[in-house]
């Protein structure tokens, strides 16, 4: 099996430049799209965990670490748009879209958008609803005051215990978010709490599903994710994590990377 290595390459697509890295081998291509505030970088376990089966692609989303974009407003459908277009960049007919969270929103999203592209999901502490709208002003109460005073130290412990749940993780990625400009939030942001839900049109995606959710999920609650693979005609069920965090690919790897592995392996060619 050839090996695949382009780690910090860059794809002009959409107006954007996206910033991505390809490795493993020649096999089965696996895209992952990070959640929220995170970047490509966190599934670092995974493609460890996968890159000697599978070409695994990982890419940074609008807003968030090294991808380039013009600065305006966006959407999920728009983020989905990229994750396809950056498939065309590479000459990738089909693949397994992953994604946590945010990710999963825009997996989703692209497989309704082009569902022959897509061989099956792997989606991560996601559903497929709307934010709900008692907490659009506490998030987006959040989301002001980082843009107006900077990623303080306490905004990232929320944030950071909203998503990761254990003091090393959250110490980490603090320091990351401390870096970045406050600005850079504000149109994600809004992406965020302003999406459409589309559990409506589950049905109409046929291709293989993990769902897969951690049980102290503070972001996104377990029965969403239920319901989200309900609505999922190729979903068996929810794999719960116990004690998985919103990131529960990073608090527990070895159980996330378990089932992901597994359900790999059963696809269909």
């Amino acid at each position: 099996m050839a090996t695949i290595e382009a780690v910090g390459a860059t794809a002009p697509v959409n107006g954007v430049t996206l910033a991505f890295d390809d490795t493993g081998g020649d096999g089965p291509v696996v895209m992952l799209s990070h959640g929220f505030l995170m970047d490509r970088t966190m599934f670092d376990d995974q493609v460890a965990a996968l890159r000697d089966g599978y070409r695994v692609i990982t890419w940074d989303e609008r807003g968030f670490g090294e991808t380039v974009y013009d600065e305006r407003p966006f959407t999920y459908w728009d983020s989905a748009r990229d994750c396809l277009a950056l498939m065309e960049h590479l000459g990738i007919e089909r693949a397994v879209l992953g994604g946590m969270s945010q990710g999963g929103f825009i997996a989703l999203r692209a497989s309704l958008l082009d569902p022959d592209r897509v061989r099956g999901l792997i989606l991560l502490s996601t559903q497929a609803g709307p934010e709900d709208a008692d907490v659009i002003p506490i998030y987006q109460g959040m989301i002001d005051a980082w843009i107006e005073d900077g990623p303080s130290l306490a905004a990232c412990e929320v944030s950071a215990g909203l998503i990761l749940g254990d003091p090393d993780l959250s110490a980490a990625w603090s320091a990351i978010w401390m870096e970045r400009p406050p600005e850079s939030i504000r149109h994600p942001g809004q992406a965020l709490v302003g999406r459409e839900g589309i559990e409506h049109r589950l049905s109409e995606i046929a291709a293989p599903a993990l769902v897969v959710h951690g049980t102290a999920d503070v972001s996104i609650s377990l029965d969403k994710a239920q319901r989200m693979a309900d609505g999922l005609v190729g979903c068996a069920g929810v794999l719960a994590v116990e004690g998985g965090t919103h990131a529960a690919n990073l608090t527990h790897p070895r159980q996330v990377n378990e089932a992901i592995l597994a359900f790999l392996a059963g696809l269909p060619d």
